[in-house]
């Protein structure tokens, strides 16, 4: 079996000898001193592998990958960039590129990233097509949604899935992220592989570094031996790096040389232990924030964040909730034995109006909550939590965005009206159900016109 073709674009002389002469070892190597030379070589022998500067006279380094990118879709590309143009070697693997090197290039570096790259193309036939149908995908069964916003997230994830790149994925707390991190690796030619996550911020730096890297015997007191880390358990897969604002700066340092290399040693040891892994992060921070105040290492981030995801808040989304609710209250009902046939309207109203600060994390916790307290097949607005219909009643801050540009007077008066209803007209009831005075009730009511009914029912 023949050797790997490598092509080297660069307009510099020395660079192209001298990747020609540590590549010509383990691989046949053509150099091009221009994009135009470069796309010659190619028209005439197939190429497995292309190595190009980023800036070059003429037709610069995004413009030969967006042709190689067409012409020759099995032919990987890495782009070779000085550190200033770092961002643009970002969007140069958003166009297709397989990953970037810095100048001066680290030739052991450069091997590993070769053969890493080689053995992507391989496995490239064993990714399902983007527009393959998602239920055949089984990749998004736990990511329910079907608002503009969301269906802009699986078409990101759907693109960037099959890719090798590195994934940075921002949203509040309770948006989904570890969900979304699942559904890339299912997706991925790793998709067999492991899938190993931390939670950074419920480690300390001693811990989180032997968490991530292991440690040898003897590391510590009390360690009786060698211990395996995340980076070692995830080889072949995908690592899950959740909170990752939370990782100090030294260990900072580690991740980014296992992100070039994809080499690291164990705590207390010298042993160089090689990985092949995918990373994909999350955080609920603005990391450019934190770019800008030290506390995070721009270079990292721009490893991180080569492709961004940003998970809306459900109030940015509020068209999913009752397929939310639904949902959760059929796992709910299974899981506990409970015969819930669903929500009354009132119901669903009220849990479309309020603004749920949690998330769809707080909305599974309400329904779950609603459907162990049911007293009826039917879940009412006496059934949701308190704290929900309070704050409901509160202030603009506890309604929803986005509800049909209902105000808090529209939410207010609907709120009171279907708890009224839901306590047939009982007024104590009802103003202790909504943490009201009967007074207070008894005036809201003669504002919505309902003043006799209560009067007659009260």
């Amino acid at each position: 079996m023949s050797n790997p073709t490598i092509l080297v674009v660069d307009d510099d002389k020395n660079t192209r000898d001298g990747l020609q002469r540590a590549l010509q070892r383990n691989y046949t190597v053509k150099t091009a001193e221009s994009a135009d030379a470069a796309l010659a070589v190619l028209a005439q022998v197939p190429v497995d592998l292309m190595l190009s500067d980023l800036r070059m006279p003429g037709m610069d380094g995004l413009g030969l990958l967006r042709q190689v990118h067409k012409q020759y879709p099995r032919t990987v590309c890495v782009l070779l960039t000085a550190y200033g143009s770092v961002e643009t070697a970002v969007e140069a693997i958003r166009l297709g590129a397989y990953d970037f090197l810095m100048k001066p290039i680290n030739l052991d570096h450069l091997d590993t990233l070769v053969a890493r790259a080689l053995k992507a193309r391989d496995l490239g036939p064993n990714v399902q097509a983007p527009d393959t149908p998602l239920a055949s995908q089984h990749g998004f069964e736990n990511i329910i949604g079907e608002s503009p916003a969301m269906n802009a997230v699986f078409g990101i994830i759907r693109q960037a899935a099959p890719t090798q790149a590195s994934i940075l994925i921002q949203g509040a707390s309770g948006t989904g992220k570890e969900l979304v991190a699942h559904a890339i690796h299912r997706l991925s030619a790793r998709g067999n592989g492991p899938f190993v996550a931390v939670h950074c911020a419920a480690l300390s730096a001693t811990l989180l570094e032997s968490e991530l890297f292991g440690h040898e015997k003897g590391a510590f007191t009390g360690t009786a031996g060698q211990r395996r880390g995340r980076f070692e358990m995830a080889d072949g897969g995908t690592l899950f790096l959740d909170e990752i604002s939370e990782i100090d700066l030294p260990t900072q340092v580690k991740l980014l040389r296992v992100l070039e290399e994809r080499t690291f040693e164990r705590v207390g040891g010298e042993e160089t232990v090689s990985v092949d892994i995918r990373i994909v992060a999350a955080t609920n921070k603005d990391l450019r924030e934190y770019v800008r105040q030290g506390k995070f290492r721009e270079d990292l981030f721009f490893r991180l964040n080569v492709v961004d995801i940003l998970l809306p808040a459900l109030c940015e989304r509020a068209g999913d909730i009752p397929l939310l609710a639904g949902r959760f209250l059929h796992e709910c009902a299974e899981r506990n034995g409970k015969a819930i046939k669903g929500f009354t309207p009132e119901a669903q109203e009220m849990l479309a109006h309020y603004s749920w600060p949690g998330n769809v994390r707080e909305l599974r916790n309400a329904v779950e909550k609603m459907v162990v307290l049911a007293r009826a097949e039917w879940l009412a607005p006496d059934d949701v939590p308190a704290n929900i219909r309070a704050a409901l009643l509160a202030g603009p801050a506890a309604v929803a965005v986005g509800t049909g540009g209902n105000s808090l007077a529209d939410a207010e008066r609907q709120t009171i009206l279907a708890v009224f209803r839901s306590c047939k007209g009982n007024r104590s009831r009802a103003a202790a159900e909504l943490g009201i005075s009967r007074r207070t009730l008894y005036r809201k009511l003669k504002d919505y016109g309902a003043g006799e009914e209560a009067q007659a029912e009260g």
